[in-house]
């Protein structure tokens, strides 16, 4: 079932791993980030939160993986080894918005939402990411298609539009299919894919997919193309994508069991070249920059052998300095899953973003005081 049968971790797919801590996630009880005092709970209630963005308006955005589904598709079509086959439903998933004072309103909801098998923790997902073009928001939808229980919905790109509804813009399980990765994964294979991160640069939307390790640039009128295909071994998941100066920035998961220190963020230019431009780091799952310094999420700094993969609250954002150092920002998170900074500068980080019941998840803020004579 898995790439090397005496050790079933070994090179699982982000989301197949993450589908297996999820387990172990139910055993812990939530409690707040421990931390400074500059963090603090922002919103709560959410459902598997997912990708931050933030709006026109600055109020803040939320793709949520929602609350999975029952329906199997077992005997339809290919199913998904290792932590398959899923069970989705048309409606589980949802956007919300946040307001400036933390409550939460839902954009749109009734999207596609799926789990992994119960013995693999019931991992959830739905809404992967939102991003906006102009004042027009987008949603790429990791949850759906046939080999997550899905079958007439496929994943792909939506338009969201003012009223909740939405159109659909590109049918990305269609150009995985038809479009096949260098150096595909049999044994972790997901036939519609577990998308991950979206951004937009130069009136276009970019997506990550980390099971097939793809970079798609998909327009606004649906036409797909990919970037870059990073799916070549040693697997590294490619999961977090920003967009800075010009250039894609995205962090790695890598393979699993977790080994501290092998993680990496890649510089990807928009033609495709990629090199890389942070080392050092574990189980990337967020990046950004402020104050032109990238900042990472990790979603587990710590490991134990034997043990859990990775560890429970053990989460955390680190800021890479000019020498490559890692400086701790915030630490004591749980399972987060992304970051982003607001025009003021404060980073928003989704927590309790798998393994946890309905309405568990959480947005954290952190202020980021000036440092004089740092070097930023």
């Amino acid at each position: 079932m898995f790439a090397n049968k005496t050790n079933p971790y070994h090179r699982l797919p982000s989301f197949a791993l993450i589908a297996m801590l999820a387990a172990a996630a139910a055993s812990f009880a939530q409690a707040d980030p421990e931390s400074s005092p500059r963090v603090f709970v922002f919103a709560t209630g959410l459902n598997n939160p997912r990708g931050l963005k933030f709006g026109p308006g600055q109020e803040l955005y939320v793709a949520e993986g929602g609350v999975g589904g029952s329906h199997s598709t077992v005997g339809q079509c290919v199913q998904v080894p290792a932590v398959g086959p899923y069970t989705g439903s048309d409606t589980g998933s949802r956007i919300s918005r946040i307001s400036t004072s933390g409550e939460r309103t839902t954009v749109a909801d009734n999207l596609p939402s799926s789990q992994t098998t119960p013995q693999t923790g019931g991992f959830v997902l739905g809404v992967g990411d939102i991003e906006f073009v102009g004042d027009d928001l987008y949603a790429v939808i990791a949850g759906a298609g046939c080999s997550h229980g899905v079958p007439d919905i496929p994943n792909g790109i939506l338009r969201v539009h003012a009223d909740g509804s939405t159109t659909p813009v590109a049918n990305l399980s269609a150009f995985q299919q038809a479009n096949p990765v260098a150096h595909p994964d049999p044994d972790d294979f997901e036939p519609d894919g577990t998308w991950y991160s979206l951004v937009a640069l130069h009136g276009a939307l970019y997506a990550v997919e980390p099971n097939h390790g793809e970079i798609d640039k998909i327009t606004l009128d649906g036409q797909i193309s990919r970037l870059v295909d990073m799916s070549a071994l040693p697997w590294i998941g490619p999961s977090a994508m920003v967009v800075h100066h010009g250039d894609f920035y995205v962090g790695s998961l890598t393979p699993f069991p977790v080994t501290q220190g092998i993680a990496k963020v890649y510089k990807i230019t928009p033609a495709g070249k990629v090199s890389v431009f942070a080392e050092r780091l574990t189980a990337v799952l967020g990046i950004g920059f402020h104050q032109n310094k990238l900042y990472v999420l990790e979603t587990s700094a710590a490991v134990t052998s034997p043990g859990p993969p990775v560890i429970p609250g053990t989460g955390r954002v680190v800021r890479v300095t000019d020498s490559g150092a890692l400086e701790p920002v915030v630490t004591g998170l749980t399972f987060p899953t992304a970051m982003t900074f607001s025009r003021r500068g404060d980073l928003y980080v989704s927590n309790f973003g798998f393994g946890f019941p309905p309405g568990a998840g959480q947005i954290v803020r952190v202020e980021l005081p000036h440092r004089d004579g740092d070097d930023d």
